[in-house]
C-alpha cells in the first residue's frame, strides 16, 4: 500500500528544524533558493550557506545528519501490520548547475604545433560546467549528495563528487538517559575529503572555482585533488555532542567514466586500500564558530602512464592540520580558513619507471583564506598559497609552461577575489590569481623565457544553481 503523508518527526528532528528556524531568523531577507535541499527542506539557501558552496553550522549539521531533514509530501509504503516500508519524497530533490568562464592570462600560451607563435589568450568557455545533481533524502536516515558533470575543457561527461550517507541518532548516559548525543553515520564517497563539513579541508576548500585552462604549478598532494573521482571509499564517523568529529574511511581503487579497465593507459591508480582518517573539534557561541582539525591518508599508488600496474609502488603519507572561524550576523559574514598539508613521498616505483629521481620525496602545502560577505550580496576573498618540496631532476623536469628549470615545485601567490550574488543560487565572481614562484622561480622558471607573472589569471565566472 502506497500514501502521501507529511514526515514524521521526533525528538532528533525536531531539535534540527529548531536549529534550522533560529539560523532562518538570523539571515536577511533577500533570499533564494539552493535547488534541491532548498526543494526538500522548504528554506531558504541561507540556512545552510554564507556564500555558496560555504556552509553554515546548520549547514554542517544537516550534512552530517544524511541530508534527510525535509518539509515536503512523503511518499510512504505500509504492510499489514502497519510497519512502514518506504519513505521518500514525492518530488525528486533534482537540481542543475552551469558555469560559463572568461580567463585571460598576463602573457599568452605557446601555440601547441608552431614554434615561436603564441595561442589566442582569452579564452570563454560555454559551458565551463555543466552539472545535474540528486541532492536530498532517499529514505529514512538515508541521503545522497550525487552530482553528473560536463567538463567543457576536457569535452568529458561523468560522475563529479559523490557522497551517500546513512545517518542514526543516539543518545546516552545521565539519569535521562539523553545527556550525550551522538550520530553514528556511514559514507560512501569517491574523493577523500567530499565528505568533510568544514571549508579548509580540499574537496570544498577556496578557492571554490577557477580557471580549467589556465596553467597549474607543477605539484599537489594526493590528498589534495590527485585522487578524486579514481577511488571509492566506504568509511564510518561520529559526531559527539555537537563538538567533536571523528571518521575513519578506507578507498580502493575505482574505474571512472569511459576508463575500462584500469590498465597501463591510467596514471596514478591507487594499489590495494587507502586509509582516511579525520579528527575535528567545533565550537560554537553566539553568532561564532570555530573549528580545529587534523586529517590524513596513506595510499599506494601505480605511476601507470604507459607502465604496468604492478610490482613496486609509490607511498605518499599524507598528514594536515586545519582550522575555521566563521561570524555570522545580521548584515557582515566572516570566515577565516587555515590548511597545511604535508606529504612523504616514497617513490620505488617512479624511479624504477625512471618518472623520478629520489626515492624519497617531500611536499608542504600552505593555504590562508580571509572571507567577506555583505548581507550574502557582495563580498570578496582574499588567499595566500604556498608549495613547497624536495628538487627532483625526473619528477620534476624543465619543459615549456609547465617544467621547472631549476627542478622545483615551489610555487607561492595570492588570490583576490570580488563575489556579487543579486540572488542567492546565482553568483558572478571576478578573480586574479598572481604568482610570486611557479615552479621554482620567479623569472625564466621553465627555461624558455616565461615567468611567474607571466601566467597570472584574470578569470571571470557566472555560477547558476537552478
Amino acid at each position: 500500500m502506497i500514501r502521501l503523508q507529511p514526515i514524521k518527526t521526533n525528538c532528533a528532528s525536531l531539535k534540527l528544524l529548531a536549529l534550522l528556524v533560529l539560523c532562518v531568523c538570523a539571515s536577511p531577507k533577500r533570499a533564494g533558493a539552493v535547488p534541491s535541499f532548498a526543494r526538500q527542506t522548504g528554506m531558504a539557501c541561507a540556512a545552510c550557506h554564507t556564500v555558496f558552496p560555504e556552509l553554515t553550522p546548520f549547514g554542517r549539521e544537516f550534512k552530517l545528519n544524511g541530508y534527510v531533514l525535509d518539509n515536503i509530501r512523503q511518499v510512504t509504503g505500509i504492510d499489514t501490520a502497519d510497519r512502514q516500508t518506504l519513505a521518500i519524497n514525492s518530488i525528486p530533490p533534482v537540481s542543475a548547475m552551469l558555469q560559463v568562464s572568461y580567463t585571460h592570462t598576463s602573457k599568452a600560451l605557446p601555440d601547441s604545433t608552431l614554434p615561436g607563435a603564441l595561442a589566442k589568450d582569452g579564452e570563454v568557455l560555454f559551458p565551463q560546467q555543466v552539472s545535474l545533481f540528486y541532492a536530498g533524502k532517499i529514505a529514512d536516515e538515508l541521503g545522497a549528495f550525487m552530482q553528473l558533470t560536463y567538463d567543457g575543457a576536457a569535452d568529458h561527461f561523468g560522475f563529479d563528487n559523490t557522497d551517500i550517507r546513512y545517518a542514526h541518532h543516539l543518545s546516552f548516559g545521565g539519569p535521562n538517559a539523553n545527556d550525550h548525543h551522538m550520530i553514528l553515520g556511514l559514507t560512501l564517497n569517491n574523493n577523500p575529503t567530499v565528505q568533510d563539513v568544514w571549508n579548509t579541508t580540499p574537496a570544498w576548500g577556496f578557492p571554490y572555482s577557477g580557471s580549467n585552462v589556465a596553467p597549474g604549478q607543477i605539484a599537489s598532494a594526493q590528498i589534495d585533488g590527485r585522487l578524486g573521482q579514481s577511488v571509492a571509499g566506504l568509511g564510518v564517523y561520529v559526531w559527539l555532542d555537537d563538538h567533536f568529529y571523528a571518521e575513519l574511511t578506507g578507498y580502493t581503487p575505482a574505474v571512472v567514466g569511459g576508463a575500462h579497465p584500469l590498465d597501463s593507459t591510467q596514471s596514478n591508480v591507487a594499489h590495494g586500500l587507502s586509509p582516511y582518517w579525520r579528527l575535528a573539534y567545533e565550537a560554537r557561541w553566539d553568532r561564532n564558530s570555530v573549528s580545529v582539525g587534523t586529517y590524513g591518508i596513506q595510499t599506494k599508488v601505480h605511476p601507470g602512464n604507459g607502465t604496468a600496474l604492478q610490482g613496486p609502488t609509490d607511498e605518499y603519507k599524507d598528514i594536515a592540520v586545519d582550522g575555521q572561524y566563521q561570524f555570522i550576523g545580521e548584515d557582515h559574514l566572516a570566515t577565516v580558513l587555515a590548511t597545511y598539508i604535508h606529504e612523504k613521498q616514497s617513490l620505488n616505483a617512479s624511479v624504477f619507471d625512471q618518472f623520478a629521481a629520489n626515492t624519497s620525496d617531500t611536499l608542504k602545502t600552505y593555504k590562508l583564506t580571509g572571507e567577506y560577505s555583505y548581507q550574502r550580496h557582495i563580498g570578496g576573498s582574499l588567499g595566500y598559497f604556498s608549495t613547497t618540496g624536495s628538487t627532483d631532476t625526473l619528477l620534476y623536469a624543465a619543459a615549456p609552461v609547465v617544467g621547472s628549470a631549476t627542478n622545483s615545485p615551489d610555487t607561492k601567490g595570492y588570490i583576490a577575489e570580488v563575489n556579487y550574488l543579486p540572488w542567492l543560487n546565482v553568483k558572478l565572481q571576478l578573480q586574479y590569481v598572481g604568482y610570486q614562484k611557479f615552479n621554482g622561480l620567479k623569472t625564466n622558471y621553465d627555461g624558455t623565457g616565461r615567468n611567474a607573472s607571466d601566467n597570472n589569471t584574470l578569470y571571470g565566472l557566472v555560477w547558476v544553481n537552478f
